[in-house]
């Protein structure tokens, strides 16, 4: 259990709080305040936070390492569970990255029971079935096509949610393009903490749609299995480009 008061008191005292203990607080503060928009009314003292060194400074390479350089597309998964805390964690953080407008099209199925993984893996290629049925968890990312309908809740300087009522076109450009994001975010605060990820498009989207989102203006984009990664049956690293073929400076 973090003790809350005493995060409080350290930083206090001598503004030299790591960025574990800063994420544990806020976790904590979810617990204890019970949504961790709390964070920014009624934990005054964290408001305090030195920005220039709780966000600006470079990454440890120890870091750096398990979010880019060492992380891999797993296909074979330790018997380890994941539990359904660090999947609300991993939302906690995933929520956090931008949004053109804050739109947050995403919405995340977290398949996790045995008659659940059943009915997925009839929608998945026969070469993702595996390492599917064996992952502890696997999302769904989808996208909600109504996601304008929020936009009053989350952003309300202005009326946002006119610009996409009756313009379908804007409607599936916004939500496709954002929810990706929100999808990688994903899978970025799953290695923050620990997990791997092994994400893929090889199932149908129409079949997920209708086993998993029948009801919702929802639709699926892609899956992302988690878990603790196994090296057993893990491919060489594939190329990459290098600078100057993928970028410009002009």
């Amino acid at each position: 259990m973090v003790n809350v008061g005493r995060v409080r008191a350290e930083y206090d005292d001598s503004q030299s709080l790591q960025a574990s203990d800063i994420l544990d607080f806020y976790f904590a503060s979810d617990r204890r305040f019970g949504s961790l928009a709390a964070y920014y009314t009624d934990c005054t003292p964290l408001k305090r936070l030195d920005r220039q060194k709780t966000m600006k400074n470079p990454l440890s390479a120890e870091a750096l390492r398990q979010l880019f350089l060492d992380a891999r597309t797993y296909n074979s998964w330790q018997d380890r569970p994941v539990s359904d805390e660090i999947l609300h964690q991993i939302h906690e953080l995933t929520r956090m990255g931008p949004t053109s407008a804050n739109c947050c099209p995403a919405r995340f199925i977290f398949v996790k029971s045995a008659e659940a993984k059943a009915r997925l893996l009839e929608c998945v290629d026969k070469g993702n079935r595996e390492k599917t049925e064996t992952a502890p968890v696997t999302v769904i990312v989808a996208y909600d096509m109504e996601f304008y309908t929020k936009l009053d809740q989350l952003f309300p300087h202005t009326n946002a949610r006119s610009w996409f009522e009756g313009k379908d076109e804007k409607i599936l450009d916004t939500a496709y393009r954002n929810g990706t994001l929100q999808g990688a975010y994903l899978m970025m605060a799953a290695r923050a903490l620990g997990l791997d990820c092994g994400p893929m498009t090889g199932f149908k989207p129409q079949k997920v749609d209708e086993a998993f989102l029948g009801g919702t203006t929802f639709r699926s984009n892609f899956l992302v299995n988690l878990g603790y990664g196994s090296e057993e049956g893990l491919f060489e690293r594939s190329p990459r480009f290098a600078f100057d073929e993928a970028c410009q400076l002009i």
